[in-house]
């Protein structure tokens, strides 16, 4: 039986590469992400302090970042304030799901289809096509926002969670970001799944989507961001329609006296977004690091 040459152990080490930075340098990195990463928690921190502080603590000068007596009361008077209006607090949190549950999953099912189609598939006017999404990458809600509710006017979807819904099928980041996603994946992988007599549906669930999985779970976090904080005021005006993201504004705007209970609104707002975006970060980044295929 041959075995494989073993070389001396000294030679092993020597042939090994040494990273060419010193510890001094180092170091110098390590401070430089440790302050970046303090800037970036501060302003969250500072918001869940906040909610935590009684009355007069919130109007203390100079301010303290983190509460002396801390205290739920913010939240119990939030609760009572919203338990006082003739529409369920739970009517408001309803709404809300529907409309980023449903638009998050169309976003995705539209985005990738449509994707797919563009990026691995020539038919006429297909570059010009794309190209007209670039371009309303540059358009922001508020530059289409007459358009859309003229439209959603002559459908007859104002005051309905569709009006908020169907915009969101077609926002064009998810379809640029998913289709930039999938040319990298190998024809010949396409092909070979044709030839095993795959379906295009087949190729597109079982291979497509999970090799782009980076992609998706970047547009989930995009999409869920967006819907959840939208007030869709101008497109929904019965009250037991409204968002819930609309109905805690309204608190926040009540003044001096309601204070601490905008202080918990803002942590209501930005709890959902943030648990989404670190549960889905982690994902991300084992996909990006080890499902990369190339030709």
């Amino acid at each position: 039986m041959m075995k494989r040459r073993q070389e001396p152990k000294t030679q092993r080490i020597s042939n090994r590469r040494s990273p060419n930075r010193s510890r001094g340098g180092d170091a110098i990195i390590y401070l430089m992400l440790a302050a970046t990463a303090v800037l970036m928690v501060y302003p969250l921190v500072f918001a869940l302090a906040a909610s935590l502080k009684p009355l007069d603590e919130l109007f203390r000068f100079p301010p303290r970042l983190l509460p002396v007596n801390p205290t739920f009361d913010n939240f119990a008077d939030l609760v009572v304030t919203m338990g006082q209006s003739w529409v369920p607090f739970g009517r408001y949190l309803s709404n809300t799901v529907l409309i980023t549950v449903v638009g998050t999953a169309g976003h995705l099912l539209v985005a990738s289809m449509a994707a797919f189609v563009l990026a691995k598939y020539d038919f006429p006017l297909s570059k010009t096509f794309f190209r007209l999404v670039v371009v309303a990458l540059m358009f922001s809600g508020y530059v289409t926002g007459i358009p859309n509710y003229l439209v959603l006017t002559r459908l007859g979807l104002v005051d309905t969670a569709w009006s908020v819904i169907l915009p969101a099928f077609a926002a064009p980041i998810g379809l640029f970001l998913m289709k930039q996603f999938m040319e990298g994946i190998p024809m010949a992988l396409l092909e070979s799944a044709k030839v095993d007599g795959a379906s295009e549906m087949r190729i597109f669930l079982q291979i497509v989507m999970p090799n782009v999985k980076p992609a998706w779970m970047t547009l989930i976090i995009f999409s869920v961001q967006g819907l959840w904080n939208a007030r869709a005021q101008t497109v929904i005006y019965s009250e037991a329609k409204k968002t819930l993201t609309y109905a805690l504004q309204q608190i926040q705007l009540g003044g001096i006296a309601r204070v601490g209970q905008a202080a918990a609104v803002t942590v209501i707002m930005m709890l959902v977004p943030i648990t989404i975006f670190i549960f889905s970060q982690t994902q991300i980044l084992e996909t990006m690091a080890s499902s990369g295929i190339k030709e």
